[in-house]
């Protein structure tokens, strides 16, 4: 386990890779919510999504994570290197690139804005790795919630592009514009 932050009012925030294995069930019933259909994998079975997070764990340039909020699981974080992800492929990618997706499971939430909590956190996590220079997210165009969140998280918007699964937005967030807008938190 990576712990990451306290989280003021909310808990402790760490991250755990993902097992395949063990946490196929509890993956399986987040990405098969109707709230998650951008996600997806609305039709996968438990076997199907094990399979999908046993060749993700297999990769060195892709990572899957639990969120973990005081050892409880409260989200997915999945991490690549853009130039080894077809992302990569339709976007002229610079060193220092990073990619991210996050997924928070359904259910009650701490505080009105949990995502905008969690997310800085573990932006900051891609951050610690100072070759770190630009976090890409590229999420579906009719996803407009997270369009609004990425927006208001400090992302600036780039062109549309059509991917394997979808027709996504590419999104940017470079290191000086995070650290003007989310200064590191104070310690203890």
């Amino acid at each position: 386990m990576t712990p990451l932050e306290n989280l003021p009012g909310l808990g402790e925030l760490s991250l755990a890779t993902v097992d395949p294995q063990a946490h196929a069930e509890l993956l399986h019933g987040w990405v098969t919510q109707p709230r998650a259909v951008y996600w997806g994998m609305g039709g996968y079975t438990v076997d199907e999504v094990r399979d999908v997070y046993a060749f993700v764990d297999g990769l060195a340039t892709h990572h899957a994570y639990l969120i973990l909020l005081d050892g409880a699981p409260v989200g997915l974080f999945q991490t690549y290197q853009p130039e080894a992800d077809p992302v990569g492929e339709r976007y002229p990618v610079r060193p220092g690139d990073v990619g991210m997706h996050l997924l928070l499971a359904p259910g009650r939430r701490a505080g009105r804005d949990f995502t905008g909590a969690v997310g800085p956190a573990l932006v900051r996590f891609l951050f610690r790795d100072p070759a770190r220079q630009r976090v890409v997210v590229e999420p579906d165009v009719r996803n407009e919630l997270a369009l609004r969140r990425l927006e208001r998280s400090g992302f600036t918007f780039d062109d549309e592009i059509d991917m394997p699964d979808k027709r996504a937005r590419l999104a940017f967030l470079t290191r000086d514009r995070f650290e003007a807008l989310f200064p590191a938190p104070l310690p203890g």
